[in-house]
């Protein structure tokens, strides 16, 4: 697990999600260089007057073949910088070359971070086989000992499948298949103050109960939203930054490429 020890009045996380690399950089998919559009991301966020961050977090979908050389290629990016990677598996990932390649320093795999008096957990939603996601049992039961410590004060979520419904039925049917067990399971602990989230190719956010619910664009192409059918939007590349405030307060917001 991945510690920041010196406490500060605030910390900046940058989500990255879906990313759909491939063995080889050249490799396109719905007409789009994938490598190119993160290097892209990656470029324009370094740009930003919140760079670096505190951390980042790549929400699932790294890769969209499962193969070792999209790993190591994005492994490779990232071991330049001096920021803990925190990263998650999408339905097209491999959490077994996950595990293998991004659990060590920068890496993180799942698991939990700590930011001051901020928790970020990092839970898994992969099914073998399956573009719908789910919590298993034994994350669900840590996930509410997690959240019944007094120590976390403060507590972000992340996820590759989305909790709530979207609106577009075809992303519907392959979300987060036990969404009302997770959602019971927030809706009784106040120390939480957003979920996030990924694999819908969109920006979204709604507030319920006090909790900031919120998914996060593509580096890569996006879907259009509330459409009945799989369709693409025209939003170019985008990612999400997120200010975490001492006393629990949240600033966000997305950025897209929008010269891409």
């Amino acid at each position: 697990m991945i510690k920041k020890e010196k406490i500060k009045k605030s910390y900046t996380l940058l989500q990255i999600t879906d990313l759909h690399l491939q063995a080889s950089p050249k490799s396109q998919m719905r007409g789009l260089l994938t490598q190119s559009t993160f290097e892209a991301v990656l470029d324009h966020a370094k740009l930003n007057l919140h760079w670096p961050p505190d951390g980042i977090l790549v929400t699932g979908d790294i890769v969209q073949d499962g193969s070792r050389a999209g790993y190591d290629r994005f492994k490779k990016t990232f071991h330049a910088y001096d920021i803990p990677i925190l990263c998650i598996p999408g339905n097209h990932d491999d959490p077994i070359i996950m595990r293998e390649l991004l659990d060590e320093p920068p890496f993180q795999f799942c698991g939990k971070v700590k930011f001051g008096k901020w928790q970020i957990l990092l839970l898994s939603t992969f099914q073998d086989g399956k573009h719908a996601g789910a919590i298993d049992r034994v994350s669900l039961e840590a996930l509410k000992k997690s959240l019944e410590n007094p120590a976390n004060e403060h507590v972000v979520i992340c996820m590759h499948h989305q909790p709530l419904q979207m609106g577009s039925a075809w992303l519907d049917c392959i979300g987060l298949e036990n969404s009302e067990q997770f959602t019971e399971i927030i809706n009784k602990h106040e120390s939480v103050r957003a979920v996030l989230w990924g694999h819908v190719h969109q920006a979204s956010e709604q507030r319920i109960n006090g909790v900031r619910w919120l998914s996060t664009p593509s580096t890569c192409s996006q879907f259009l939203p509330n459409s009945e059918s799989f369709a693409l939007d025209n939003q170019p590349p985008g990612m999400r930054w997120i200010k975490l405030g001492e006393m629990g307060q949240i600033k966000t917001y997305v950025e897209w490429i929008t010269y891409f």
